[in-house]
């Protein structure tokens, strides 16, 4: 049962899965690539912590992506498939969210590749360390999160993850927004 629905949930997200493990083998790489002189510590940390963003975006999108792929069929089939199996239905959740975990791997792979060729390519300033590891650990963990909260979202009806994504939406926008339209208004905070 598990390979019927780890085999089903490839062909809904291979597509999203591989992009974002291309991006992920990319970042480190294209991080060390900056055009300012990274020979100096203070430039070279300023511009990690630049791209320190883009790697929680990119997790957070892998996990969004794998996690709402991996219900979608059953939002289009209005559930009858998974109230037809002769399985409980906490298996089955369990089943999806061990397959979706099992897709998370792929992109983490390729970070982990990606930043030890980055770290084997490029200097680093006299004084500073590279932790590649550390870096794909804290990426997978952030993936694995984002996946956890967005498969507990999407589980529930299609309209759900639209109204809760639409609302963190809100949240980062209404600041410009107050900010573009001269009010003083502490929205976040």
């Amino acid at each position: 049962m598990f390979k019927a629905i780890l085999k089903t949930h490839w062909q809904w997200t291979r597509m999203a899965v591989l992009l974002v493990a291309i991006a992920a083998f990319a970042m480190p790489l294209v991080s060390m690539t900056a055009r300012i002189p990274l020979n100096q510590p203070r430039n070279f940390i300023a511009n990690m912590q630049t791209w320190g963003v883009g790697y929680v975006a990119l997790a957070a999108a892998l996990g969004l992506a794998v996690a709402i792929l991996a219900w979608s069929s059953d939002h289009r089939g209005h559930h009858v498939y998974a109230i037809a199996l002769p399985v409980a239905r906490w298996r089955y959740v369990l089943m999806r969210f061990s397959a979706g975990i099992v897709f998370l791997v792929p992109a983490v792979a390729a970070l982990a590749v990606g930043a030890r060729v980055a770290v084997s390519m490029f200097p680093i300033p006299q004084g500073l360390h590279a932790y590649p590891w550390a870096l794909t650990a804290r990426f997978g963990f952030a993936a694995v999160v984002a996946f956890a909260i967005f498969f507990a979202i999407s589980s529930a009806t299609a309209r759900t993850p639209a109204y809760i994504l639409g609302a963190i939406a809100a949240v980062f926008v209404a600041p410009f927004l107050t900010d573009a339209a001269g009010l003083q208004w502490p929205v976040v905070s």
